[in-house]
């Protein structure tokens, strides 16, 4: 009985691959799977839809909307499936597994793209250059070099970017968000970028550190002639050739230059 209502809920079948549905709308719909059909079309980046649920979703991207927040660390997404997918993180549940590498992933489609890192695949080719991708996001973001495409456009300056992660980090520029702080004299910066021009020009990148009082120099030979200045005036005069007056570092240096005048250093 049960068997029967349910079938005649489901009378409108799909000619291509049988599938059932109860509305005419919804076998519409579904048929545009079959067809490749992408009516709905976004102003903005010329992006197609076989639905116009999905380029709404869409549009969130150019216009900055997230109305999806996370309630553990309040971080906002475009879409549901995005939060869904981020609250695994919180939840650490990863129910896919890779059973060559015993890799976990939060979603299946996670885990097809990591097998094709064990089985070469690289399913998604550019036509303009040959290419190979393993990933259709990565040959979409290719393809932007050879057409030059930059979707994502900066409502304030009208700078447009190839990726969101970019227009993000531009936007920073507009509203004066200084996150990237130097540690040695607390001076903050909107860019990662310029935070290390920063530590490069006013602190400088000095590996080579003094191991007595800690100061930093960019080479080695800078730490050398810096420790020379430290020697007291005993240990100069130890390190220093007695036949022609040349200063070395250290006791290898010494002993090393003694062989060039054909002699070893004796004691005194």
């Amino acid at each position: 009985m049960n068997t029967g209502k349910k079938n005649k809920r489901k009378a409108l079948k799909c000619t291509v691959c049988g599938k059932g549905f109860k509305f005419q709308s919804a076998l519409k719909r579904h048929l545009m799977i079959h067809t490749g059909k992408k009516p709905f079309r976004c102003t903005q980046c010329n992006k197609c839809f076989n639905r116009s649920s999905h380029l709404k979703t869409h549009l969130m991207i150019h216009n900055g909307e997230k109305p999806y927040r996370c309630a553990q660390c309040d971080k906002h997404f475009n879409c549901s499936s995005h939060l869904k997918t981020h609250l695994m993180i919180h939840s650490g549940e990863k129910p896919y597994r890779c059973t060559q590498c015993e890799k976990g992933f939060s979603l299946s489609s996670h885990l097809k793209r990591h097998l094709m890192i064990h089985s070469g695949e690289k399913p998604h080719r550019c036509t303009q250059c040959d290419k190979c991708f393993n990933q259709s996001t990565i040959l979409k973001r290719h393809l932007m070099i050879h057409s030059g495409e930059k979707p994502y456009r900066c409502t304030q300056c009208e700078k447009r970017f190839k990726r969101s992660s970019s227009l993000k980090r531009h936007l920073v520029i507009h509203s004066g968000e200084k996150s990237y702080r130097c540690t040695q004299c607390d001076k903050c910066f909107t860019q990662k970028v310029g935070l290390l021009r920063h530590n490069r020009s006013s602190h400088g990148d000095f590996p080579h550190k003094c191991s007595h009082c800690s100061k930093g120099f960019r080479d080695d030979r800078g730490l050398k002639r810096h420790k020379c200045r430290k020697l007291s005036s005993e240990d100069r005069e130890k390190y220093t050739c007695w036949m022609c007056g040349e200063f070395c570092h250290n006791c290898c240096g010494i002993l090393y230059h003694m062989y060039k005048h054909g002699m070893r250093k004796d004691t005194e």
